[in-house]
């Protein structure tokens, strides 16, 4: 049975992660409070960021960036978009 963590993202309850997806606290947190719906987009996004920005993450500005914005997209603040990238409608 899956667990339920109140998300912080979606202001709702939603199945969480199976595990902490870093180690120490900041996974720690992660776990607590983020749910798999959200970090599953958040995983999307990330690999969006890197690809069309370049990204390299033996960089250490580069994580440092990505780390900021996995924060704001997983508090539900305005994030780093990749560049000329529209979503598909619906």
């Amino acid at each position: 049975m899956s667990r339920t963590v109140h998300c912080r993202k979606y202001h709702e309850d939603l199945p969480g992660l199976d595990r902490p997806p870093y180690p120490g606290a900041k996974g720690e947190d992660i776990y607590a409070n983020v749910s798999k719906k959200a970090w599953d987009e958040w995983q999307a996004h990330q690999t969006m960021l890197i690809n069309e920005r370049r990204l390299n993450m033996m960089n250490a500005e580069d994580r440092k960036f990505l780390q900021a914005e996995m924060d704001k997209f997983l508090s539900g603040e305005a994030y780093a978009q990749a560049d000329g990238y529209v979503p598909p409608s619906a």
